[in-house]
């Protein structure tokens, strides 16, 4: 008789996230970026005699290049522009606090920041970069002693952003220079939605159909991202971005259809994936599809799968389109609700609290001379600046991350700096740290570690001492302040993060579903088929539905990972998203089934209901506020 085998130990989770990282090729492009951005801007100003701005420029080419990911050129210009306008309006804020106010004064005006910067941080990725970026640049210029004025570091500051973002506009990503270069990334991100509408109708009928269509609602995402960046004019002003917008906009069709199969649950014929996945190829060689395998036609959704690859040849044809990428501007309603809502509140007062504490702390050590002949106390602050990010894992990773990153990076620190000769030999260590950015952001430890040795030799270049040892005290006290202060009650229900986000998610859901049931209900009046109008409206509903939903996951995994004191208070939450998400696959069948018979069936209607009452006991259980579910209505079914 054989022995049971025994399940391996499972780690637990804050444990088992402080130990996993991102795997993928080496990003060789970011590499070269990094490498021309902080160490040539260093050396450039010491040759000219001001080393001071050169440290300052570095300092921002390098938070810059942390914001640097994969992506589009347009989309690279908001993600990396943003946050260094209000990092350089933090440091112009910072100096001239520093200069004017005695410590107490500063420490509130600090603490005010944190709260601003917090509550910014909870609008979105961009905006949580910008809020970072505004309170480490206004701590460096509160209490990094330089000689010029707040506005001329500011200067220097955007200076050093805006080399690294020329660097990204500029120079091509290799091996991509088929067509326009400047799309590059964008045409890689729309071939990438039809190869997961691909990899979706494959895993139609197995278990693996609901991963393969979360992954599909991440390529839309991605690409939605990269062709909806800054532009000079409102509509696209080349025939190859206009063809890219056409290509992206026939994927929509082809998404939906994709997602009503995985719902009906029936194995899709074999041939059905090759179409997309031509089209794929056809988007990455900037060529034309070719002849296309029409799929079987024997139900609504198989019929939808081949109208749309029928609009999506003609669509790459004819390489026009209308421009819509199915998004809608955020509201200054939606963003106030960002702001003061839940999550924006808690997290605003936890980094308010983390800023503000480790400033003040910061600063009476600072008097007290513990820091003998340094002028660093801004490492204190700037530091848990960072750990308080909940966007960079759990609370206890983050924490075990930091400070293990911070004592390799300084032990490597220590012994470069006895070797190297100085200026050059620093010079080259920050060139080489800042090409190794892109790859070590895959991990928070080897980012700190890679950031540590950066930010010494920086300061080092500047004049001051070698510093590794109380670089490492700091961090450790940080990571104590922010421990202690994560882990404390605040005013109002707990896990406001993940609730603001399950609330946006369960609103986009309701509005979608409601848009269906009265188009549903209108074209049972009037026996007509959907306008264009009509559809395209709700595939921006269906876009933003899938949109917050992947976000709501994302926080609740984040929330779930914490230490159980925190975790408990995202529970019952991952059962209220997948509901969610089974209600809008639901919906989206729906949607397809009407544009094919102009009905609802008793099976669909019967579903939809099912789905709401479950939804609302759920919601319930949780304490989740929401508005009430729009009502399935009485319109003639089909049978």
């Amino acid at each position: 008789m054989s022995r049971p085998v025994r399940p391996a130990l499972a780690l637990p989770p804050w444990l088992d996230h402080a130990l996993r990282a991102q795997r993928g090729p080496v990003p060789w492009s970011a590499v070269t970026r990094g490498a021309l951005a902080a160490g040539p801007l260093l050396l450039a100003a010491v040759l000219v005699g001001r080393t001071s701005l050169g440290v300052v420029a570095a300092i921002a080419a390098m938070l810059a290049g942390i914001n640097d990911r994969p992506g589009s050129r347009r989309g690279s210009v908001r993600r990396l522009g943003v946050p260094a306008a209000v990092g350089a309006a933090g440091l112009f804020v910072g100096t001239y606090a520093g200069d004017h106010l005695g410590a107490v004064p500063l420490t509130l005006v600090l603490t005010g920041l944190g709260l601003v910067a917090g509550g910014i941080s909870a609008v979105g990725p961009v905006a949580s970069g910008a809020g970072t970026q505004l309170l480490v640049a206004a701590a460096i210029g509160a209490g990094m002693p330089l000689p010029e004025s707040g506005w001329v570091r500011a200067v220097a500051y955007l200076a050093g952003a805006a080399w690294l973002l020329s660097l990204r506009l500029a120079l091509p990503t290799p091996g991509s220079l088929v067509g326009d270069f400047r799309f590059d990334g964008e045409r890689d991100a729309v071939a990438a939605v039809y190869d997961a509408v691909a990899e979706l109708l494959d895993a139609v009928g197995t278990d693996r159909a609901t991963a393969r269509r979360v992954a599909l609602t991440a390529a839309l995402d991605h690409a939605q991202d990269a062709l909806t960046g800054p532009r000079l004019r409102r509509y696209a002003s080349s025939s190859t971005e206009r063809r890219l917008h056409a290509q992206y906009a026939a994927a929509l069709p082809l998404a939906e259809a994709a997602t009503a199969l995985a719902w009906a649950g029936d194995a899709a014929p074999a041939r059905s994936a090759e179409g997309p996945r031509r089209l794929a190829a056809a988007v990455r060689g900037n060529t034309h599809t070719g002849p296309l395998p029409a799929p079987s036609r024997s139900a609504p959704a198989l019929r939808a799968l081949d109208d749309a690859l029928l609009h999506a040849a003609e669509a790459f044809d004819r390489g026009r389109g209308d421009g819509d990428l199915h998004t809608r501007r955020r509201t200054a309603g939606d963003l106030l609700r960002a702001l003061f809502g839940a999550g924006g509140r808690e997290y605003g007062l936890r980094v308010a609290l983390c800023f503000g504490a480790s400033a003040g702390i910061a600063q009476a050590l600072h008097h007290a001379q513990w820091y003998g002949q340094h002028e660093h106390w801004y490492w204190l602050p700037a530091t848990a600046v960072f750990l308080v990010k909940p966007d960079l894992g759990p609370l206890v990773s983050r924490v075990l991350c930091r400070a293990a990153g911070t004592v390799l990076g300084a032990l490597v620190f220590a012994g470069f700096a006895a070797v190297l000769p100085r200026p050059e030999g620093l010079i080259a260590l920050v060139a080489v740290s800042g090409a190794l950015i892109p790859v070590a952001t895959r991990h928070f430890a080897a980012q700190t570690a890679v950031v540590t040795v950066l930010v010494l030799a920086l300061v080092m270049v500047g004049g001051e001492p070698q510093a590794s040892v109380s670089r490492i005290g700091e961090t450790l006290l940080a990571c104590a302040i922010v421990l202690v202060v994560g882990h404390l009650p605040m005013p109002g229900q707990r896990g406001g993060g993940v609730r603001a986000r399950l609330g946006a998610a369960g609103r986009a859901a309701y509005a979608y579903l409601d848009h269906v049931l009265r188009e549903a209900d209108g074209r049972a009046d009037a026996d007509a088929g959907a306008d264009g109008p009509a559809r395209s409206v709700r595939w921006t509903l269906r876009r933003e539905a899938y949109r917050a939903l992947a976000e709501a996951r994302t926080a609740i995994a984040l929330a779930s990972a914490e230490l159980p004191a925190l975790a408990r208070h995202a529970e019952g939450a991952d059962e209220v998203v997948a509901t969610l998400e089974r209600l809008v696959d639901a919906t989206t069948a729906c949607a397809v089934h009407l544009d094919d018979s102009g009905r609802l069936t008793l099976t669909h209607a019967a579903q939809l209901t099912e789905l709401l009452d479950e939804l609302a006991q759920e919601r319930d259980r949780v304490g989740l506020r929401i508005p009430e579910a729009p009502e399935v209505p009485r319109v003639p079914l089909a049978g």
